[in-house]
């Protein structure tokens, strides 16, 4: 590509800075920032930085909750032509130092109540040169809103940047290993805003308004972008914990139109009395990905908000761009055509996707596969790991892990990640499918069903229930997939838990289900049983 085909992804801010000025582009509690104050604040930023030497291609380490300090870094980053490397804030100090020194950040942004995060990253980094702390800096540090008062009002332009220059390191949840930072360009990032902005949240301008219920860090901070693009505000939560009443309180008094999360947040929001109490009628979409919502859930959301959900599939490394579920392909009566159980929807405008086989070959329509896709979307590969961007982007096709089928129209169905899978008696067992019947029982409230070693079958289902009965049984449990689901797919045996473990974007870690069992001894009984 030509220099000439792309443009620094900050100049997004800095249009609809100029045309509408006045109007609103952030909100959180009681404060409301114009679009003219945070681009200019944005301006001061970027010189600040640059007078303390940050260079194109330098990264910035971000550890903070969703604030406008947090929301500003990132253009400021992508204004300078640096890397803005954000962290989820509910990390752990070893785990941002490893993201830190991983990513070879030179300079930090922190929240000044993570002394210790920064005080870990310092040690594990030597290539650190400077922190700038939100709120009071401790020795040796710069006041963020003081770099930003030295340099009000001064003239700043945008660096020239390449198709192929990266501006993010968008970490991988860590689901398998240590994360890695899928790097995102301007050029594909450019791409992914205009193909959201078509796909998933069409016809949005100046007089929208969005609220973001997770971290900025990853889905959410994608999701701002599209706003910023069309001049729509971003509420902010007033504090880091996502309180059900407190969102539909703030969709109410904002008239709030669209909203990004995943399935369990979803499953929280329309399960809690709130949202009968405030109105909500002003959302258009509901935009839900991660994970494909289970048919209950899809419905009591349908129910109480109306045809306003979104469902999109994709990973980090294509920034959620793979397929999309619009509202008109949704639907409350499992009779009705539009309602595409089970389906995560058709290929994104201007990706291609397809199931493979081990060989790298297309499998007929309807067999099981692994979920490939290529296009604009796709990621420049994952930084300073040269091995695993060979293996992700093999073939010409970026690999997602992901197992699915596409039906004869070109829907896509997954049927879990592909280390999710398990071999029963020789048979392949895919534990979502198992999970969708267990959750259409009234008691069940959250199901996680994986396999694990068994001497006679060689692998077995187990499943962890959390029950809003506590009464309920296994023999229940089972009973109920008597008639629904083979019985070479039951799981041997159920766990009742209080709470299941889910990440900081609020998706159920199988990972850490294994542990646990593991730590109570449960999955060796398993394997000589």
């Amino acid at each position: 590509m030509s220099d000439a085909q792309v443009m620094n992804l900050s100049a997004l801010l800095a249009q609809t800075a100029a045309l509408f000025p006045d109007r609103r582009g952030l909100i959180q509690g009681d404060r409301q920032w114009t679009w003219r104050e945070i681009n200019a604040r944005v301006d001061a930023f970027v010189q600040g930085l640059r007078e303390m030497g940050m260079q194109p291609g330098d990264k910035l380490l971000v550890q903070s909750r969703n604030s406008l300090a947090m929301f500003e870094s990132c253009w400021a980053a992508f204004r300078l032509g640096a890397v803005w490397v954000p962290t989820n804030f509910r990390l752990t100090p070893p785990e941002v130092a490893y993201l830190g020194s991983s990513s070879q950040a030179t300079f930090m942004l922190a929240e000044d109540v993570f002394a210790g995060h920064v005080d870990a990253v310092r040690e594990a980094s030597p290539r650190l040169q400077h922190v700038i702390t939100i709120g009071a800096p401790r020795a040796g540090e710069t006041g963020y809103e003081d770099l930003l008062a030295r340099h009000a009002g001064a003239p700043t332009a945008m660096a020239p940047v390449k198709p192929d220059q990266v501006l993010w390191y968008f970490y991988t949840s860590g689901t398998t290993g240590r994360p890695k930072a899928g790097m995102l360009t301007h050029g594909q990032l450019a791409f992914v805003v205009t193909n959201h902005l078509a796909d998933l949240i069409p016809g949005t301008c100046e007089t929208d308004c969005s609220i973001a219920v997770a971290p900025l860090s990853h889905g959410a901070g994608i999701h701002a972008l599209l706003n910023v693009a069309r001049g729509a505000a971003t509420v902010l939560l007033p504090s880091e914990r996502m309180e059900p009443a407190e969102v539909w309180r703030l969709v109410e008094k904002h008239r709030v139109t669209n909203l990004f999360t995943v399935p369990t947040i979803v499953k929280l929001l329309v399960e809690d009395p709130a949202v009968d109490q405030f109105d909500h009628s002003s959302l258009r979409y509901v935009i839900y990905a991660g994970a494909p919502m289970y048919r209950a859930d899809q419905k009591l959301a349908l129910q109480k908000l109306g045809p306003v959900l979104v469902q999109y599939f994709g990973l980090g490394e294509v920034t959620g761009c793979i397929t999309v579920l619009p509202p008109s392909m949704h639907a409350i009566d499992d009779a009705d055509p539009n309602a595409n159980i089970g389906s995560c929807g058709r290929p994104r405008t201007g990706m291609e996707v397809a199931i493979l086989d081990a060989q790298m070959n297309p499998v007929p329509t309807g067999t099981v596969g692994e979920i490939c896709c290529r296009g604009p979307a796709v990621f420049a590969g994952y930084f300073d790991n040269e091995d695993a961007t060979t293996k992700a982007l093999r073939g010409g096709w970026f690999h997602t892990g992901d197992l699915g089928r596409l039906d004869a129209r070109g829907l896509l169905y997954i049927t879990g990640r592909e280390s999710d899978m398990y071999i029963s008696g020789g048979s392949n067992v895919y534990p979502r499918e198992v999970e969708e019947i267990l959750l259409t029982h009234p008691a069940v409230a959250e199901v996680a069903v994986l396999g694990v070693p068994d001497a006679k079958w060689g692998e077995v289902g187990v499943a962890v229930v959390v029950s809003r009965d506590p009464a309920l049984t296994e023999q229940a449990l089972l009973a109920h997939l008597e008639g629904r689901c083979a019985k070479y797919r039951w799981p041997r045996h159920v766990f009742f838990w209080d709470a299941l473990p889910k990440s900081g974007y609020g998706k159920i870690t199988k990972k850490d289900i294994r542990q646990m069992l593991e730590e109570r001894g449960d999955l060796q009984l398993q394997a000589v049983t």
